[in-house]
């Protein structure tokens, strides 16, 4: 049986250095999953939670980012699933993406015009992330955090050739969907 984090104190010091730090750059990969920052709390969490259980099973060494993005992922993929069967949970039709940006700087708000253009924008970017597969979107929303490829393959469980292809793929895609904003 592995050991767990929470069974040998050493383990469970090591794992807080090591991993806490990751914190940020994993609640905004769960922000761009869920398009809700208290379900990207609670997937960060959830996230935790796992890898706590499963920090015996990780080796010293290997990429920790990887893997905690992986467990993210994984999670995230199992939560989605859960709920694309539960009919009293909405889609992403249901999230208001100006709620989301409470948090965000006060400079430019309060123009109607740019507002407005702000949420046309974003729900355009957001429709032609969600017309890209599973595969690309993963790849993309991966990239937009800062994991280079190798990690990216990583935490995918693929080659790093499959990266580079999805990449292409799902960027070239995003490039149709989004060709007015070319100009």
């Amino acid at each position: 049986m592995a050991q767990t984090a929470q069974d040998d104190p050493a383990l469970r010091e090591r794992f807080e250095r090591d991993v806490l730090p990751l914190l940020n750059s994993l609640y905004g990969a769960a922000l761009r999953l869920t398009r809700n920052p208290a379900d990207a709390e609670d997937l960060v969490q959830e996230t935790y939670a796992r890898a706590i259980q499963a920090a015996g099973q990780f080796s010293p060494g290997t990429n920790l980012k990887a893997w905690l993005f992986r467990i993210l992922r994984n999670t995230f993929i199992s939560s989605y699933r859960r709920q694309r069967h539960d009919p009293t949970v909405g889609g992403l039709d249901t999230v208001d993406p100006i709620a989301q940006g409470q948090d965000a700087p006060q400079w430019l708000r309060g123009d109607p015009e740019l507002d407005r253009l702000r949420k046309v924008v974003g729900e355009e970017i957001e429709q032609a992330l969600m017309k890209l597969s599973e595969e690309g979107r993963s790849v993309i929303l991966l990239d937009l955090e800062g994991l280079t490829e190798v990690e990216v393959a990583q935490v995918l469980g693929c080659a790093v050739g499959t990266v580079k292809s999805r990449l292409a793929r799902a960027r070239s895609a995003l490039r149709l969907y989004l060709k007015d904003y070319a100009r």
